[in-house]
């Protein structure tokens, strides 16, 4: 399985289980977030955290098989003011410190914190939150 679909799963698990942030968001952690026919998200779907960007890099060594990630987790709010968004944001991150993804076919070697960056998109608030992992293949 590849490795970073994996870690994917195992955030959005994390998510929509993090009391904090349900608490903010129910249960909108998506990998894409539902859209009308026209492919427009509903303005009752923000706040929510979507699957950002992701980048691996293949890290080998001798007979180990391993890819070094950069995981992104998007928040997106209409509301004007940066509080939603913020709080949001920080809810994430307060589910992933000090956590462990879970992996049953690839092996974590680590999961961390990088950076989270604040973007105004026009109306849309948007928090770019991402972390870097290392994980091995069988």
């Amino acid at each position: 399985m590849d490795p970073v679909l994996e870690l994917q799963g195992a955030i959005i698990q994390r998510l929509r289980s993090f009391p904090a942030l349900v608490s903010l968001i129910g249960q909108r952690s998506y990998d894409n977030p539902p859209t009308n026919d026209q492919g427009q998200i509903s303005p009752s779907i923000f706040p929510y955290v979507s699957i950002g960007a992701s980048s691996a890099q293949q890290v080998d060594a001798d007979c180990i098989f391993a890819d070094d990630i950069i995981f992104q987790l998007d928040v997106w709010s209409i509301e004007p003011a940066k509080k939603q968004m913020r709080d949001v944001a920080n809810a994430v991150r307060l589910a992933t410190r000090g956590w462990e993804p879970v992996l049953t076919i690839n092996a974590l070697v680590t999961f961390e914190y990088w950076r989270t960056d604040y973007i105004k998109d026009g109306a849309i608030n948007h928090a770019s939150v991402r972390y870097t992992a290392i994980i091995e293949q069988p």
